[in-house]
C-alpha cells in the first residue's frame, strides 16, 4: 500500500455533535499523520446510533483505503460500534479470554469489581488483531479485509493516543502508508498577511512544476506549506526552495517548523542568559501570563507588573507625573518611560511595556480607541511603537502580545 493511501477518520459520539467536547481525535491523528508524511483525506463525525453507524460506515468504507474509527468501544449499552460494523463487514464476534483476563487484572489492581457489561469488551472480530489497551479496558482492533484496513480505537484520549502512536503508526510504516519523516516543508512568517504572502510567492509557484502551496493563518503568524505530492524524494528541492523563500521574506521570516514567536524569544534568552520583565497597562498581565505558560520561562523572566492606574505607574515604576500630564498616559513617551522603569526596578536586560485604549470606551482625538503603544527596553536603547487595532478586548490583547514579543525577537536577532 502506497503513502498516498486514502485515510478517512470517523469520530463517534453525541458529545462531539452537541459541541460539549472538542474533536481532539481529529487534531491528534491528523497531526501524527502529517508528521509521518501523509494527510487525512476526510473526517466525519456521527452519533452513536446503529442507523448512523451503519449508513456512514458503508459509505466511507467504500471510499477509504484506511478507515479509522474512534469511540463506541466502551461497556455501556450505547457503545454498539463494534457490533454494527461486524454486521456491515460480515464478521463474527468471538470471545477472547486473554482480553477478559487483562480487563479483570486491571479492575483488580484498582480494587474494583468487573461488571457483566465489561464482558462485551472481550469480544472482537474473528479475523482482527487486538490492539492492547494499557490505559483502559477497551482494546482497539486492526482488521485487513478486501484490500483495505480498518482501525478501531477507544474514545478516551489517554487511551487512544498511546495506542495510535505505539501500535498503529508502526504498522502504517511497515505497510508504506506513512514515512519516517514529513514530505513537505513548513515556513512560519510574521508581519505579513496571507494575501500579500501569496502574492510574494506566486513567481515560485508558477515556476516550480508540481509544487503545491497551502496557507494557514494564526494570531500574529501565517504558515505556508510547500510540497511536491508526485515526487518520491522531494527533500533536497524543498530545502533549496525554503532558503529562497527565507531570502524573499527577510524580516518576515520566523522559522522553519512550528516554533512560535515566544518559543524563539524564550530559546534565545535562555541561551544568552538574559533577563526580561514586563509592565502592562491595557493588556493587564496578558503578556506575562503567556510568557509563564511556556515551560522554562523562569530561567529568564524575572517578573511583571500590571500598572493599570496612573498612580500605579507613578508609584511602582517611577513614571513622572508631569510626563503623563504633558503627553497623556497613552503615549509613546509614557510607554518608553514604563519600559525603563520596570527594567530598572526589576534589574533586567530587556523589558516590554504596554499602554493603550482597547475600548469600548476611552480614546482621544489623537489616539482613538484601538491605539496601543508598545515599549521595548534593551541594553542599548529604549523606544516605543504605535499600533492601531480593532476587535474585541481579548483579541486586541492577543494582538498586542504578538506585536510585543515580535519586537523583542527582532531586537534579540539584530533585525
Amino acid at each position: 500500500m502506497s503513502q498516498k493511501s486514502k485515510i478517512i477518520l470517523v469520530t463517534l459520539g453525541e458529545e462531539l455533535l452537541l459541541g460539549l467536547t472538542p474533536n481532539g481525535h481529529l487534531t491528534y491523528i491528523g497531526d501524527q499523520l502529517r508528521q509521518a508524511g501523509n494527510a487525512m483525506h476526510a473526517n466525519i463525525t456521527i452519533s452513536d446510533s446503529p442507523e448512523d453507524i451503519e449508513d456512514n460506515f458503508d459509505l466511507y468504507w467504500k471510499k477509504a483505503d484506511v478507515l479509522i474509527t474512534t469511540g463506541g468501544l466502551g461497556p455501556t449499552v450505547d457503545d454498539r460500534t463494534k457490533e454494527v460494523i461486524a454486521q456491515c463487514l460480515g464478521e463474527t464476534l468471538v470471545y477472547d479470554p486473554t482480553v477478559m483476563k487483562a480487563i479483570e487484572d486491571r479492575f483488580a489492581a484498582l480494587n474494583l469489581v468487573v461488571s457483566e457489561n465489561n464482558r462485551k469488551q472481550a469480544f472482537h472480530f474473528e479475523n482482527a488483531e487486538v490492539l492492547h489497551n494499557e490505559n483502559g479496558t477497551a482494546p482497539g482492533l486492526w482488521l485487513e479485509k478486501d484490500g483495505k484496513i480498518l482501525v478501531m480505537l477507544p474514545g478516551p484520549p489517554h487511551e487512544l493516543q498511546p495506542m495510535f502512536n505505539e501500535q498503529v503508526l508502526p504498522r502504517f510504516l511497515e505497510k508504506g502508508i506513512v514515512q519516517e519523516k514529513e514530505n513537505y516543508i513548513q515556513i512560519r512568517t510574521t508581519g505579513i498577511g496571507e494575501s500579500n504572502l501569496e502574492t510574494l510567492l506566486q513567481p515560485i509557484a508558477e515556476r516550480e512544476d508540481g509544487l503545491e502551496l497551502a496557507y494557514c493563518a494564526h494570531p500574529g503568524m501565517v504558515d505556508f506549506r510547500m510540497s511536491f505530492p508526485n515526487l518520491i524524494n522531494p527533500y533536497d528541492r524543498l530545502a533549496e526552495l525554503a532558503e529562497e523563500c527565507k531570502s524573499l521574506l527577510g524580516d518576515n521570516f520566523l522559522t522553519t517548523g512550528n516554533e512560535t514567536i515566544l518559543d524563539i524569544v524564550s530559546r534565545i534568552m535562555r541561551r544568552k542568559k538574559l533577563k526580561l520583565s514586563t509592565v502592562e497597562s491595557c493588556t493587564g498581565g496578558y503578556i506575562s501570563n503567556e510568557i509563564t505558560n511556556l515551560a522554562g520561562s523562569s530561567e529568564y523572566f524575572v517578573g511583571g507588573m500590571a500598572t493599570y492606574s496612573i498612580g500605579s505607574k507613578e508609584d511602582l515604576i517611577s513614571v513622572p507625573s508631569d510626563l503623563i500630564q504633558q503627553h497623556d498616559v497613552v503615549s509613546e513617551e509614557v510607554a518608553t518611560a514604563m519600559a525603563i522603569g520596570v527594567a530598572e526596578r526589576l534589574e533586567t536586560d530587556y523589558s516590554i511595556s504596554t499602554t493603550g485604549y482597547i475600548g469600548p470606551g476611552g480614546g482621544t482625538e489623537r489616539d482613538p480607541v484601538g491605539t496601543v503603544y508598545v515599549g521595548i527596553h534593551t541594553p542599548s536603547k529604549t523606544y516605543a511603537k504605535r499600533f492601531s487595532l480593532r476587535g474585541p478586548r481579548v483579541a486586541q490583547k492577543r494582538r498586542v502580545f504578538n506585536l510585543a514579543v515580535d519586537m523583542l525577537r527582532k531586537e534579540l536577532l539584530g533585525l
